[in-house]
């Protein structure tokens, strides 16, 4: 089975001015097609600081990160970008739409960012803006949607330029239970379509609705579910 990300033996230390911490201290994971995994863990085992290797928005300081046939280990500012922008779909608990924007349009962000404006993306960004449930809101903006509506455009958004994976960091943090619970379902349905998706959370009745769960303490793996 392909695999959507490989981690393999992947430290990470930041250097401070009280000397050097170890966020992540010999991590291996790997996350197949197909695959909807949790990473947990309390605050400072190094949830934070995988998501964003996993993100390309960090590099490792010792290890390896393939994402698809992709080595991006020792990948380059500008290269990290470009991974960023085609491969990876991302889910913030803030939505982080662009106010200015429509529904619409922030689902086809990705696809400007590689100046990819054909008749088939627009045709797929809609088909999206149907799947999430918000064909019938195209034309409205983040401001006139609920928090459940802009997570939904957020999480089109994210699959607009066929990514290897949905990285959602705690999706659900800002909803109330009804609509989270909403969220989690439509996440359950695109992982039954076949969609790859690696979450972030600390709730462990969120955690749940994974396929399996990372266990992260004091960076590294504590134990795998």
């Amino acid at each position: 089975m392909t695999s959507a990300a490989c981690v393999q033996d992947v430290t990470k230390e930041y250097r401070m001015d009280g000397g050097t911490v170890r966020a992540l201290r010999g991590v291996s994971l790997e996350v197949p097609e197909g695959d909807y995994v949790a990473i947990m863990g309390p605050s400072g085992s190094g949830k934070s600081t995988l998501l964003n290797l996993l993100g390309c928005l960090d590099r490792p300081t010792s290890g390896r990160i393939m994402l698809g046939d992709k080595d991006v280990t020792r990948a380059s500012d500008d290269q990290l970008s470009e991974i960023r922008a085609s491969r990876i779909g991302f889910v913030f608990q803030s939505y982080n739409l662009i106010p200015q924007l429509t529904v619409l349009e922030n689902i086809e962000v990705p696809l400007y960012y590689q100046g990819r404006f054909a008749s088939d993306d627009r045709r797929r960004c809609l088909e999206l803006a149907e799947m999430v449930g918000l064909s019938d809101r195209l034309k409205h903006r983040p401001t006139q949607l609920s928090g459940g509506q802009q997570q939904r455009v957020a999480i089109a958004r994210s699959l607009a330029n066929d990514p290897y994976f949905m990285l959602a960091d705690e999706p659900t943090g800002n909803l109330d239970s009804v609509t989270a619970a909403e969220i989690l379902e439509l996440l359950v349905e695109l992982n039954h379509n076949g969609k790859t998706i690696i979450m972030v959370t600390h709730e462990t009745d969120i955690g749940r609705q994974a396929k399996r769960i990372i266990q992260l303490k004091d960076g590294m793996i504590l134990e795998k579910e």
